[in-house]
């Protein structure tokens, strides 16, 4: 009965946590890097001493959404790199995976990436991204050098250099795409092609990792 009712106890736990970040999503798509932990609450229909109990402060908050979205992304991201394509399609449509996503949610992008906007007003303390952005950047370069390190032989350091491409990439999706989004100097394809192109050099001569998935 203590097993069964700390189980129930804890979904509902979950559950909540669940309404608590789409509340504040809502929040987020609307305000960007403007939202408060005031209008997050008040989306959700609860006091701020409530939200505090679920995420233990504004940090934790922002972690909580940050590992919902970047989750997203890399699962998209690896539908992407699985898809019944040639390499180079494969790569194309990984960069653009990653340009769609925040092309599709703006708002969301700029509160994950960015401590503020260009009013100069700064979001409330505790949701500066400046040490929060980088571990989501770091963990997108280790998933990606993963997946490297499994599909491509890249010789005696392998690992290693599967983790240079990874963060390199990364770096290269994530500045390019910071650019691409504030200025819009170009379309969406045009950016996809211009970065696959930069790439295409050095991936289209690897060998694909025998027994591995292929990239």
């Amino acid at each position: 009965m203590d097993t069964t009712h700390r189980t129930d106890q804890q979904r509902s736990a979950d559950q909540r946590r669940r309404e608590l970040l789409e509340a504040a999503d809502r929040v987020v798509l609307r305000d960007g890097p403007q939202a408060s932990m005031n209008a997050i609450a008040a989306e959700a229909g609860i006091t701020k001493p409530i939200l505090y109990r679920h995420f233990g402060d504004k940090g934790g908050l922002y972690r909580a959404l940050a590992k919902r979205h970047t989750d997203a992304l890399l699962a998209a991201l690896r539908t992407a790199l699985d898809a019944p394509a040639d390499r180079r399609r494969r790569v194309e449509a990984t960069l653009d995976t990653y340009l769609a996503a925040i092309e599709a949610r703006p708002q969301v992008y700029r509160f994950l990436m960015h401590p503020s906007d260009d009013t100069g007003h700064q979001p409330e303390q505790g949701f500066d991204i400046g040490r929060h952005s980088a571990p989501v950047l770091r963990r997108m370069g280790e998933e990606l050098a993963q997946v490297i390190a499994e599909r491509v032989d890249l010789g005696p350091s392998s690992e290693v250099l599967a983790r240079v491409w990874g963060h390199g990439i990364v770096g290269m999706m994530h500045a390019a795409g910071d650019w691409w989004l504030g200025e819009r100097p170009c379309t969406r394809a045009e950016l996809v092609r211009g970065l696959a192109d930069l790439l295409w050099g050095r991936l289209e001569q690897v060998d694909d990792r025998a027994g591995g998935a292929g990239f």
